[in-house]
């Protein structure tokens, strides 16, 4: 492999906002309006706690369910990286969101006192088919997006679920003041739309070849069934997944410890407030600009300045002496390094070969989960015991998370190998007609895929063809 060119600047011409946008595949786009639709009815995570002591529950049989949820949840990004490696990106989006659908819309009638057990199991299985979609969805985008849009097509969609996230609780608020129960039954009716356009608006999986043999086809099946022993020996990829572990550690400190942490201080609710309007703000208008500019740079420099950024500026919370425009400012500062690295460090994992993409994805997706989900508790009980020691701390993680993904992605600076001149060129036509069937074999060396592929957001070598990824 030819090294990388010194600098930050990978190539000038990248292309911009517009570009990306006119480039977008009519695919694409169905896509991520089918998960910002699906984001805006999503109130279980947020409104289940509130709902149930609504219908009679104590504080703590309410919250164990929607840590059941939780664990769910992860558990579902795992399942769903294997249906996606079995049944393809589109099936898997269907059958996630028909599942979630029926259970979300049955929480009504089994949130009865009297039915805890059956209600456990519910959100349970609701958490496990509601996440299960995600990693679909992200394979699903690489194969759909132009290459050199691969970090583009991440941004945008983080900005539909963060759009869907920001008007959920407004909408939300409307519901609850004609019924309760209308939040379940319109998270239920999105999720089903979201089911039915993706049966009738999505690329079907590529039909198989008739022509493989019995020899191929079981060279396939072994192969699967040993990509998670290919991800164990991928030492690079466990150092990036450390390093997502460790973010998402840090970052379940934003919404656990900073709002009792202010108001311990003396400060009102109304500057926390200010504090999450302000953070969605920046995200929804000013992601894509900044990754259009980020996508030049080698994805390992922008994942390593990113997170170093974002975890500083958690960090900066705990400043002695802290007045609310400061807040702000190391509000902004956490969310610009979080505007950097996110899209690089979400598209990664689709740099894997096609026959562990699924599981990659879905692999870097529960670390981050499970960091999400366990991150609220221990910086809770690190705050409790050593007050602004758990700021000093979230430091401490951001820079070994930095460390961590500069490693993890270093070798996604190397450029492409040159191709075997026998292999055909990959299609780049932008536009696929809903129904038509996407092929999802790689391009170039399959072995070499992950080490081979350029970085993320690089233009691609005449005549290839790189995949990209989404993910939530």
């Amino acid at each position: 492999m030819s090294k990388p060119r010194n600098g930050p600047e990978k190539d000038a011409s990248a292309p911009g906002v517009l570009d990306a946008l006119r480039a977008t595949p009519r695919s694409v786009r169905y896509l991520l309006g089918g998960v910002l639709l699906n984001q805006l009815g999503a109130f279980v995570q947020t409104f289940l706690v509130l709902y149930l002591t609504h219908r009679g529950y104590g504080v703590d049989k309410a919250g164990f369910l929607l840590g059941a949820y939780g664990v769910g949840a992860v558990a579902g990004t795992v399942l769903g990286g294997e249906l996606t490696s079995r049944l393809g990106s589109r099936n898997t989006i269907v059958t996630a969101m028909g599942g979630s659908s029926v259970l979300v819309f049955v929480i009504p009638w089994l949130a009865e006192p009297g039915t805890y057990p059956v209600l456990l199991c519910l959100v349970v299985l609701l958490g496990l088919m509601t996440q299960s979609y995600r990693p679909a969805a992200s394979a699903l985008l690489s194969e759909l997006m132009p290459d050199e849009y691969r970090v583009m097509g991440f941004s945008m969609l983080r900005i539909a679920m963060n759009v869907g996230a920001a008007a959920g609780p407004l909408l939300a608020a409307g519901l609850i003041q004609i019924d309760w129960n209308l939040l379940f039954w319109f998270d239920g009716v999105t999720a089903l739309v979201y089911a039915l356009l993706a049966a009738t608006l999505l690329p079907k999986p590529a039909k198989k070849d008739p022509s493989r043999d019995a020899a191929e086809e079981a060279t396939a099946r072994e192969a699967q069934r040993s990509a998670y022993g290919v991800m164990v020996r991928d030492h690079r990829f466990l150092f990036y997944l450390t390093s997502m572990l460790f973010s998402a550690l840090v970052y379940a400190q934003f919404f656990a410890v900073l709002p009792v942490d202010l108001e311990d201080a003396g400060h009102s609710t109304a500057l926390y407030s200010a504090v999450l309007t302000l953070s969605s703000a920046l995200l929804i208008s000013l992601e894509l600009a900044v990754t259009a500019r980020v996508s030049r740079w080698r994805a390992s420099t922008a994942a390593t300045v990113g997170t170093f950024v974002y975890c500083l500026g958690i960090a900066g919370f705990g400043l002695p002496g802290s007045v609310p425009a400061l807040i702000l400012l190391t509000t902004a500062v956490s969310v610009g390094g979080l505007m950097v690295s996110g899209p690089t460090l979400w598209a990664h994992p689709a740099k894997a070969e096609e026959k562990v993409r699924g599981r990659y994805i879905a692999a870097s997706q529960a670390v981050f989960g499970l960091g999400s989900a366990v991150g609220p508790a221990l910086g809770m009980l690190v705050w409790t015991r050593y007050g602004d020691g758990v700021w000093v701390a979230c430091a401490v993680l951001g820079v070994l998370a930095a460390a961590l993904a500069h490693a993890g992605l270093r070798a996604s600076d190397e450029p492409d190998e040159p191709e075997d001149s026998t292999q055909p060129a990959a299609s780049t036509e932008p536009d696929e007609p809903a129904g038509s069937a996407v092929s999802t074999e790689p391009a170039g060396s399959a072995a070499a895929a992950r080490h081979a592929e350029p970085a993320a957001g690089q233009p691609p070598a005449a005549g290839t063809r790189e995949e990209a990824a989404v993910s939530g």
